[in-house]
């Protein structure tokens, strides 16, 4: 259930209070992914606007909305990192600005920060929220909100998609008009989208496993580590050796919490690594990857050998 914060003077002072949007609300407006492609195809279907050129609201196009985003954080600043089947909800925190006559308390008003991956208006990928934010309003014309952004990598991603997305705010305020009539009047309608908002990395999930032996093992012998790096295949649901990567294997004694890199190790063609050392001390050998644009560090769990 949506919950919107409602603005209430009382005694001259601001009172914050929770609102429920009602029942009408959520049967009409609850979902945001087709509310705000309807809008944003009639801006796109006027003249050759996009929503970024805007319209005055006549000729039955939406308005130009006195609403403005700014301080925008997604996730908190850190990558978004989405493996194959599990929905990830990341916060998304952000300030708007509008004028005295804008609602965002109404039923109907639309608001949400989204990431998009390549051009905005001609409907590239364009990641959102399953729900309205929460907002607390600081004055009559100024709110700080609070909402997610929601990913389904099952349907919504392929392996390109890794690597940088944008921000965009978008508003919509409905004044009243129901987005499912045959003929809406979007001249009633006011929409706003603001580019230029920042980035946000979008990850596909690493895993890296490590494997010793023999166990135990006699002092100055070969130890022989093997292990598999791998990461989410958007493409598949499945994950896939990362191949060709550089991985250091670590090493720390028995008595010591701190691993010391012995070597750099490159991953083969399906993502697996081997390599020899010796055994001098009883500790524990990992596999340490950094990481890439598209893909986040991961350490392996380190592996216990016995030395006699």
């Amino acid at each position: 259930m949506r919950i919107r914060v409602a603005v209430a003077a009382v005694s001259g002072a601001l009172a914050l209070s929770v609102l429920t949007v009602p029942g009408a609300y959520a049967a009409g407006f609850a979902d945001h992914r087709t509310d705000i492609a309807k809008v944003r195809e009639a801006v796109r279907a006027a003249s050759g606007k996009t929503p970024f050129t805007g319209s005055t609201g006549s000729d039955d196009e939406p308005y130009n909305l006195d609403l403005s985003f700014s301080n925008v954080k997604v996730n908190s600043g850190r990558p978004i990192v989405v493996g194959t089947t599990n929905r990830v909800s990341v916060p998304v925190t952000y300030s708007v600005k509008h004028a005295v006559s804008v609602d965002i308390t109404a039923d109907d008003f639309l608001l949400e920060v989204e990431i998009y991956r390549g051009p905005y208006d001609e409907l590239g990928n364009v990641l959102f929220s399953d729900d309205a934010p929460s907002c607390t309003a600081s004055s009559s014309t100024a709110a700080t909100c609070k909402g997610t952004i929601d990913v389904y990598p099952q349907d919504e991603l392929r392996n390109e998609d890794a690597g940088t997305w944008k921000a965009i705010g978008v508003a919509i305020a409905w004044n009243g008009v129901n987005p499912e009539d045959l003929d809406p009047d979007w001249s009633k309608v006011g929409s706003v989208y603001q580019d230029g908002l920042g980035t946000a990395k979008l990850q596909r999930y690493s895993k890296l496993t490590v494997n010793a032996s023999p166990e135990p093992v006699t002092k100055g012998k070969t130890v022989t580590v093997t292990g598999l790096l791998s990461r989410a295949n958007w493409d598949t649901g499945t994950y896939t050796g990362y191949t060709s990567q550089p991985v250091q294997l670590q090493f720390r004694k028995k008595t010591s919490d701190t691993y010391t890199t012995l070597k750099s190790v490159k991953s083969d063609s399906m993502g697996n690594l081997k390599t020899i050392t010796t055994a001098t001390v009883d500790g524990y050998f990992r596999y340490s990857f950094a990481g890439t644009a598209t893909t986040p560090t991961v350490k392996a769990t380190g592996d216990y050998v016995d030395v006699k």
